[in-house]
C-alpha cells in the first residue's frame, strides 16, 4: 500500500523546512534547559546558605528570648510583646526568571527599631531589646527563605518539563521526520525512474 502513495517535491520541500525548524526549536530547549539548571544550581547554592543563616538566627533568637524570660519574667516579656501593635506583612508579587513566572516577597515591619516598638524606657530592657531584635533579625530570614524555597520548586518544575520537550523531540519528533523524508526522498526517486522508463518505452515505441 505504500508504494502507492505518491508524494510531491513540493512536499518534501516543506517537510525539509519543518525538520529545520523543529531543530532549532529543538537547539532552543536544549539552552533554554541548561541555562535553567545554571540558575538552579546558583540558587541552590544560596539556599543552603539562607537555611544555614536562619537555623542560626532561630538559634540566637530562642537564647535569647529564653534569657529575657529567665530575667525579666516571661509575663513581662508576653506583654511587652502584646503591646507593640505593629505586625509583620508579606507580599507577594510575580517575578521573571529566564521566561519562569517565580514569586518575589516582600516585607514590611520585618524588623523594628525600638522607637517602632512602642515599649518606652520603662518597659524595655537590654534583653528584652536583644530577643526583640533577635526576632527581627529571624523574621526576615524566614520570608528570604521562603521566596528562595518556592523559587527553586517552581524552577525544578519548569526544568523537568523542558527536560520532557527536549527528550520528546530528540528520540520522537526528530527521528519519524527523518524517516519520513527518507521515504518521501526514496518514494520520489523511485517515480522518477518509474518515469523515465515509461518515457524510454514510448519513445522505443
Amino acid at each position: 500500500m505504500a508504494l502507492d502513495i505518491k508524494p510531491t517535491r513540493s512536499e518534501l520541500i516543506n517537510l525539509k523546512r519543518r525538520i529545520k525548524q523543529t531543530r532549532n526549536g529543538y537547539n532552543l530547549l536544549k539552552m533554554k534547559r541548561d541555562g535553567l539548571f545554571h540558575e538552579f544550581r546558583n540558587l541552590l547554592a544560596d539556599m543552603i546558605e539562607a537555611k544555614r543563616e536562619l537555623t542560626e538566627a532561630f538559634m540566637l533568637a530562642q537564647t535569647r528570648i529564653d534569657l529575657a524570660n529567665s530575667i525579666e519574667g516571661a509575663l513581662k516579656v508576653r506583654a511587652v510583646a502584646i503591646a507593640n501593635s505593629t505586625k509583620p506583612e508579606v507580599e507577594v508579587k510575580p517575578k521573571n526568571i529566564m521566561g519562569v513566572v517565580v514569586p518575589n516577597v516582600s516585607g514590611t515591619n520585618l524588623r523594628q527599631s525600638f522607637q517602632e516598638r512602642n515599649m518606652g524606657f520603662v518597659g524595655s530592657s537590654p534583653y528584652i531589646d536583644e530577643a526583640a531584635d533577635s526576632y527581627g533579625n529571624l523574621i526576615e530570614k524566614i520570608v528570604k527563605a521562603a521566596e528562595m524555597e518556592a523559587t527553586l520548586k517552581r524552577m525544578l518544575e519548569e526544568i523537568e518539563a523542558t527536560k520532557r520537550r527536549v527528550n520528546a523531540l530528540e528520540f520522537k519528533v526528530i527521528p519519524e521526520l527523518l524517516e519520513a523524508q527518507a521515504f518521501i526522498q526514496l518514494r520520489l526517486e523511485e517515480m522518477e525512474r518509474e518515469e523515465t522508463f515509461r518515457l524510454k518505452r514510448f519513445k522505443n515505441k
